[in-house]
């Protein structure tokens, strides 16, 4: 019988004090102590030999465990875990990957818990949740900054990241500088020469691509509809509507940014660089049942312009120049498109509703006239 929970050291020891006395009946002070005259005897014999050393619990780790995994794939674990910090389902499908001999998850699990590269899971079990994707490459791309922070130069670093909706390959992870117009088209154009054009981009409503009064227009918007790129923005408040280049910040920051602090922008770019490779091409992804991004990718048929080619309309379209003010003329009104769109050239199109037209630049719808509620 095993001794009582409460302080079992003193127990023991008042025990064998009290066994020590003359007379005393061995066999009913066991049955005061709820202990059985076998585990009686086995203490007196550790207490006279060691004497109070004697009474602590020993390990009932056994000396060999023919179950437990080889050291090489516990060493290979475990530099898996300190390079990259992944948890046990990721570290057995690198290892997989890689050709090396490895074990079950749980037994990778058990390998991290008892070297302490991670804590035992609370009890629980989070909330269910579906996960929507495009069907092939390059028809839809997120794209988003992380916020910014300081390197120690003082100067703040601004990371832009462009991730493929299909796949979740990283197009592009840049160290800008801020998050200007010119600064995003000048990436933009260096990932579309790599990796062609998408048919839509995601983006927030924040600058510079978004929080326009003119209709949600910007100049680089209207840049990205000029190459046939589609625009959708995420629900204002709404992040979940990006939830994959979220999910990929959050990767990012904890595995790159979290408590390090880089020299300047060089260093951070050549670490974002080296980082990005990993995930596109050595990090398992859960979502991808454990394939890494790269096998789901390949780039887009849509080759980008060096040079834009002239827009073309349909010669039934009555053809608008967007003036400085972003309005154009149309039927005796002055009709406000936006600044964005000053000195290029849109279409006018009617449609079946009487009084109704549909503004058009390149093959993007923009705007709808409704003269009678104009007249109004």
């Amino acid at each position: 019988m095993p001794w009582k929970e409460c302080s079992p050291m003193s127990l023991r020891h008042e025990f064998l004090q009290l066994a020590d006395h003359p007379g005393v009946n061995f066999s009913e002070l066991c049955q005061r102590f709820g202990i059985s005259r076998k585990t009686g005897y086995k203490w007196r014999q550790r207490y006279q030999e060691r004497g109070v050393a004697g009474l602590q619990d020993h390990s009932r780790r056994p000396q060999h465990s023919p179950r437990r995994s080889k050291r090489t794939i516990e060493q290979r674990v475990l530099a898996v875990r300190d390079q990259y910090g992944w948890g046990a389902r990721k570290i057995k499908a690198c290892l997989e990957q890689a050709k090396h001999q490895t074990a079950a998850r749980s037994t990778v699990h058990a390998i991290l818990l008892r070297h302490d590269r991670i804590k035992p899971a609370a009890t629980g079990t989070s909330g269910a949740y579906q996960r929507f994707e495009q069907e092939r490459p390059n028809q839809l791309w997120q794209m988003d900054f992380k916020g910014h922070y300081a390197l120690a130069t003082h100067e703040r670093c601004h990371p832009l990241t462009v991730l493929d909706d299909h796949s979740r390959y990283s197009l592009c992870l840049q160290a800008c500088r801020n998050q200007q117009t010119d600064t995003v088209q000048q990436q933009l154009t260096a990932t579309f020469r790599r990796y062609g054009l998408p048919d839509r981009m995601l983006m927030d409503n924040g600058s510079p691509w978004g929080g326009a009064v003119d209709h949600g227009y910007t100049p680089l918007t209207v840049w990205l509809l000029r190459l046939g790129v589609a625009i959708s923005h995420g629900r204002p408040y709404h992040p979940q509507t990006q939830g994959k280049d979220e999910r990929f910040h959050r990767s990012l920051k904890v595995e790159v940014l979290a408590q390090r602090l880089y020299a300047d922008f060089l260093a951070m770019q050549l670490r974002f660089d080296e980082w990005r490779h990993c995930y596109n091409h050595v990090r398992p992804h859960e979502a991808l049942n454990l394939s890494v991004p790269a096998s789901r990718y390949q780039p887009s048929v849509r080759r980008f312009p060096e040079q834009l080619p002239a827009l073309e309309y349909d010669v039934q379209d009555q053809v608008r120049k967007v003036q400085e003010t972003g309005k154009i003329s149309f039927a005796g009104r002055y009709i406000r498109l936006g600044r964005p769109f000053q000195k290029q050239q849109v279409a006018v199109r009617p449609t079946m509703a009487d009084g109704v037209y549909e503004v058009f630049f390149a093959t993007h719808k923009i705007a709808t006239i409704d003269l009678k509620q104009l007249a109004q």
